[in-house]
């Protein structure tokens, strides 16, 4: 007897492994034209010069993370979708979107086509969520009253 999975929607065999969560950058990034390619490679290298970071791929996301991602980008056909973490909210024609994602953060959206595009304001703001992550990320304090 067999199954679906839901996330994937692949069908496999009863009492046979399935992990469509674990994959790699590389198995993320081995379909993308050369445009896009050239485009993730800049991004990949400008993150990493930013300093001690994870990269890692999940499910269909590539993640940059400090203690928690502060940056992730999802491989399409036909462009990177990235998505970063802000303190803030940017109002710029580059920014596709923005989500509250929690108290203290707000999602952006970019589509990037090309590797000209991964540049200022782009890397700016990127190097921003990555020096904010932790401040993001920490537990807030609780405030006491006297």
């Amino acid at each position: 007897m067999s199954r679906q999975c839901y996330h994937c929607k692949q069908w496999i065999e009863e009492d046979q492994p399935h992990d469509c969560w674990t994959t790699t950058p590389e198995a993320l990034t081995a379909e993308l034209s050369d445009d896009l390619i050239d485009a993730w490679e800049r991004l990949r290298e400008t993150a990493a010069e930013f300093g001690e970071q994870r990269i890692y791929a999940s499910h269909k996301s590539i993640m940059f993370s400090r203690k928690a991602c502060y940056f992730f980008v999802r491989p399409k056909r036909k462009f990177l979708e990235i998505c970063f973490f802000l303190g803030r909210t940017l109002r710029s024609p580059m920014v596709r979107k923005t989500v509250r994602s929690s108290k203290v953060k707000v999602a952006h959206l970019v589509h990037v086509t090309h590797r000209d595009q991964v540049e200022s304001p782009l890397t700016d703001w990127l190097k921003e969520a990555y020096d904010a992550s932790e401040r993001l990320s920490g537990k807030p304090r609780k405030t006491t009253r006297t």
